[in-house]
């Protein structure tokens, strides 16, 4: 049963890990090159915000939303 755990440890630590080390051990070299992940994180949400305000602003123009009061049942 020992066996099982410390197999789990080694696939976390050895395996699933691995990149985040990666990463840390190029912090120290290149602080640039290790924030390059969180700056394509930052632009893909960026542009996924302004592709999602378009597609709010095309139904907004087109009047397909219904905006009264009573627009739902449990008011």
């Amino acid at each position: 049963m020992k066996d099982f755990f410390y197999a789990i440890q080694d696939l976390f630590v050895n395996v699933l890990f691995a990149p985040f080390d990666a990463l840390r051990a190029l912090e120290l070299e290149n602080w640039f090159a290790a924030n390059i992940v969180s700056w394509l994180f930052l632009i893909i949400g960026l542009v996924a915000t302004v592709y999602w305000m378009g597609q709010l602003k095309i139904f907004n123009d087109n009047n397909e939303e219904d905006k009264s009061i009573s627009s739902h049942s449990f008011l």
